[in-house]
């Protein structure tokens, strides 16, 4: 745990780790009280395309958390800053919330659904056959398919919901085209947060709850990694994995206190996976 604490920046993805849906997980308030009176620099760091840093500003606040819109990055970001240093003054069609418009219209790309350059894919609570059908018949006719981000589902109060990857699934299957997928774990986003935080990757630390977006993108990016177990991952799922976090904790509020008893290493993940495995069954 000490080798975590010593970090300068952290890089945290939100839901699952900060929230479910509007309720804010224990020992948050916390975990980021913390971060700023160690002077830790620190960014949120999200695959959610639907909201902007406004936007999640005001929904931490809402939960009684002060956070400067700065700290926050989002996968509709990314993707307009993609975009624009791919083809400056393009043009998209979109199947998205307004984050992600937003985004791409700041990023000076114009949207329509005549000729666009690119077809780009976010979350949205819209979706439905016509955009679908639109989005298919747009890239057979040339259009790049991109997607904001690669999770397949995102956790809401009281279960998950379909989340990007889902969304542009029934796209690829369609044009029998495959999407670029900007955000985590892409090294693209992964490296603009460094470069946000002003640090090396050695003195940063990754903090998620999914195993196959934000540990292996710290993983592939040098990064120290944290899988926290308030999210989507539990222990048995992270062992599937052929990559390991070095830390597992409950949630990011065991890091303020230190405590290295409660955390967790790839090797104690594979010890409960096998006594799991090898424990006998309880007699009815």
């Amino acid at each position: 745990m000490q080798q975590l604490l010593s970090k300068r920046g952290f890089i945290c993805d939100m839901d699952g780790v900060l929230y479910h849906g509007e309720r804010v997980l224990p020992g948050v308030a916390e975990f980021i009280e913390w971060l700023y009176e160690q002077d830790k620099r620190f960014l949120f760091l999200t695959n959610a395309s639907d909201k902007t840093p406004l936007e999640l500003h005001q929904k931490l606040q809402r939960m009684g958390i002060d956070v400067d819109p700065s700290h926050f990055y989002t996968s509709a970001l990314a993707t307009a800053a993609f975009l624009r240093s791919q083809a400056p003054g393009c043009s998209a069609y979109v199947i998205g919330d307004h984050g992600l418009h937003c985004a791409l219209y700041d990023a000076g790309i114009s949207i329509t659904d005549v000729r666009p350059d690119y077809v780009v894919v976010g979350e949205t609570n819209s979706y439905n056959f016509d955009q679908i059908q639109k989005a298919m018949n747009l890239v057979n006719a040339g259009a790049r398919l991109i997607a904001t981000n690669y999770d397949i589902t995102g956790p809401i109060e009281g279960g998950i919901k379909p989340a990007c990857r889902a969304l542009t699934a029934p796209i690829e299957a369609a044009c029998g085209k495959r999407a670029y997928y900007v955000g985590k774990p892409n090294p693209l986003m992964m490296r603009t947060g460094l470069q946000i935080l002003g640090v090396h990757s050695s003195e940063a630390a990754m903090i998620g709850d999914r195993m196959d977006t934000d540990i292996v993108a710290g993983v592939e990016t040098g990064l120290d990694t944290v899988l926290v177990l308030s999210g989507v991952t539990d222990e048995r799922t992270a062992d599937s994995f052929p990559y390991r976090p070095r830390l597992i904790l409950s949630g990011v509020g065991q890091i303020p206190g230190g405590n290295d008893a409660d955390a967790l290493n790839g090797e104690d993940v594979d010890a409960l996976a096998d006594a799991s495995v090898d424990a006998p069954a309880a007699e009815e």
